[in-house]
């Protein structure tokens, strides 16, 4: 299972710091995770837009075609404090 951690005022958005997901087949990288994870209820489609988060993918910042699968650690933060 992949370890998704959220940091600063996404926690309060989101309403978690973080989880454990088994990744879809078609979740392979770091653009399409934040694609599905923008399909969840809430504040998730308007919190997680690609130009307000950077990723984090075994601690390395990673680019949107970042491949991922369900070992890996991703963190996910604000572009900007706030």
């Amino acid at each position: 299972m992949a370890k998704i951690l959220y940091f600063a005022n996404l926690v309060d958005k989101l309403g978690s710091s973080s989880e454990e997901v088994s990744l879809p087949a078609s979740v392979t990288d770091v653009r399409a995770l934040l694609a599905w994870l923008r399909t969840r209820e809430g504040n998730w489609e308007t919190a997680l837009t690609e130009p307000m988060v950077r990723v984090t993918v075994n601690r390395q910042f990673a680019a949107p075609e970042t491949s991922i699968d369900n070992s890996a650690e991703i963190a996910i933060v604000p572009a900007r404090p706030g």
